[in-house]
């Protein structure tokens, strides 16, 4: 199976955001072969700030350059995650345990592909969601997209 663009941008930005005391949230990328719009998501403890978002911007693009599947025109978009962070890694469903997550999944569960509920954390390669008093095991691998939902 050929491994996505983002996943690629992920494994080289990943130890360099390390370098630089911060945690790559995931990068998403969206358009095609004419010009594609690339985004990365950078946190740290504390938040991220705008000062650490602009120096990022400058060693992100420096690192891009070197990649040959975006040798087209592209945009860079380098931000904080946001109120609805992107969930990626088991250490991101422990952390952010107790909090409502929406999830999209590739196949269903529980018999649907889309619901809200309660993160209960990460057990045995299953993200634990407690939706409608059900306590659901999603399969990691399944998992498309999932992110904290804001109450407001």
């Amino acid at each position: 199976m050929a491994v996505s663009l983002a996943d690629e941008l992920i494994a080289l930005l990943e130890p360099l955001a390390a370098q630089h005391a911060l945690e790559l949230v995931t990068v998403e990328t969206v358009g095609g072969a004419r010009h594609q719009t690339v985004r990365v998501y950078l946190d740290r403890d504390g938040g991220i700030d705008i000062e650490a978002v602009a120096e990022a911007n400058a060693w992100v693009s420096d690192a891009l350059d070197g990649v040959s599947r975006l040798s087209g025109s592209y945009t860079l978009e380098v931000s904080s995650p946001g109120i609805e962070r992107i969930l990626r890694t088991p250490e991101d469903y422990e952390r952010f345990a107790g909090q409502r997550v929406s999830v999209r999944t590739t196949r269903p569960v529980a018999g649907r592909s889309r619901f809200t509920g309660l993160l209960a954390g990460y057990r045995d390669g299953d993200v634990v969601v407690t939706v409608d008093e059900e306590e659901l095991r999603v399969p990691l691998e399944t998992i498309e997209r999932a992110r904290l939902k804001a109450d407001f």
